[in-house]
C-alpha cells in the first residue's frame, strides 16, 4: 500500500492492456474487490515477466500503454491489480510507477494508487521551448563536426520510426522517436545533455489531458522528418539542418 493520509478519491481502474511484455501466459484472479482497489471480476490471462528483467519489462510495458493512451489521463490505477495482471509482485510495479512519477507521467495517490497525469497545451508548448533551446544549438554545432558518414550510423534508427509510424503503432513510435533523439544527441559527447534531453522528451510524449492522438498520418510526417533532416546533415547543409530541426522541435507542443 502507497504511504500517505487516506483521502476521498475517484474509483481506481483495473486496467487490462493490449499490449504485454513477453513471457509465458499465466491465468491470474483480480484481487481489486478488497479494499482500497475498486475493482472486481478476473484478469484474462497475461504473460508473466522474466525473473531476471521483472522490473524492467514492467516499466517498458507501462510506457507503452500510456503512449498508446490504454492508461488515461486521470485515471487511477492500482499497483496490486497490475501486479497480478504480470504475475509478478506489487514491488517491481511500484517501483516502476515510482520512476513514471519522476518522468511526470503519473503521480502517487495516497492508499489508492497511482493517477496518469494530464498535460495542458501549455505544459507541451513548454516543453517543445525547453527542448529547443537545448537540442537546436547541439543539431547545429553537430552539423559541421561531424563527418558526413556518421550520420548514415542513424539511419536505422529513422526507418524504424517510419516503420512504426506506417503501421499507426504509436508507442512503438514514441520508442523509435526517443531512441533517435538520443542517438543524435549523444554524438555531442556530452552525457548531461543526453539525459536531460531524453527526460524531456519522455515527458512531452504523454498525451495531452482531454487531446486527440496522432494517427498514422501525423506519425508519418514527425518520422519523414528525422530522415530528411539525416538527408541534410549527409549533404552538409547546414541552414536545411537549422531549419528542420527547429520546425520539428517546435511542431512537437501539437503532436502529442
Amino acid at each position: 500500500m502507497e504511504q500517505g493520509t487516506a483521502e476521498p478519491q475517484p474509483e481506481t481502474r483495473v486496467w487490462l492492456p493490449a499490449q504485454a511484455v513477453s513471457g509465458g501466459p499465466t491465468g491470474v484472479r483480480d484481487r481489486a474487490a478488497g479494499p482500497g482497489t475498486g475493482g472486481s471480476g478476473t484478469v484474462p490471462p497475461g504473460p508473466r515477466p522474466r525473473r531476471h528483467s521483472v522490473r524492467g519489462q514492467v516499466l517498458a510495458a507501462l510506457r507503452r500503454a500510456l503512449t498508446a493512451g490504454e492508461l488515461l489521463p486521470g485515471e487511477v490505477y492500482s499497483a496490486p491489480v497490475l501486479a497480478e495482471r504480470y504475475g509478478v509482485s506489487a514491488t517491481p510495479v511500484r517501483e516502476a510507477m515510482q520512476q513514471l512519477a519522476g518522468e511526470g507521467a503519473v503521480e502517487v495517490v495516497p492508499n489508492r494508487g497511482f493517477r496518469v497525469c494530464e498535460r495542458s497545451s501549455r505544459d507541451l508548448a513548454e516543453l517543445s521551448e525547453v527542448r529547443t533551446m537545448l537540442e537546436l544549438p547541439a543539431i547545429v554545432r553537430l552539423a559541421r563536426a561531424v563527418p558526413p558518414e556518421r550520420w548514415e550510423e542513424l539511419r536505422p534508427l529513422a526507418e524504424d520510426g517510419v516503420a512504426a509510424a506506417a503501421r499507426g503503432d504509436r508507442a512503438g513510435y514514441a520508442e523509435a522517436d526517443h531512441a533517435f533523439h538520443q542517438a543524435l544527441i549523444a554524438l555531442t559527447g556530452n552525457r548531461r545533455l543526453t539525459q536531460v534531453t531524453g527526460d524531456l522528451l519522455r515527458r512531452a510524449q504523454w498525451a495531452a489531458g482531454g487531446g486527440g492522438r496522432p494517427g498514422t498520418a501525423a506519425l508519418l510526417a514527425d518520422a519523414s522528418e528525422h530522415t530528411a533532416l539525416l538527408d541534410a546533415l549527409l549533404a552538409q547543409e547546414h541552414g536545411v539542418v537549422e531549419r528542420i530541426a527547429r520546425a520539428h522541435l517546435s511542431a512537437a507542443r501539437h503532436r502529442h
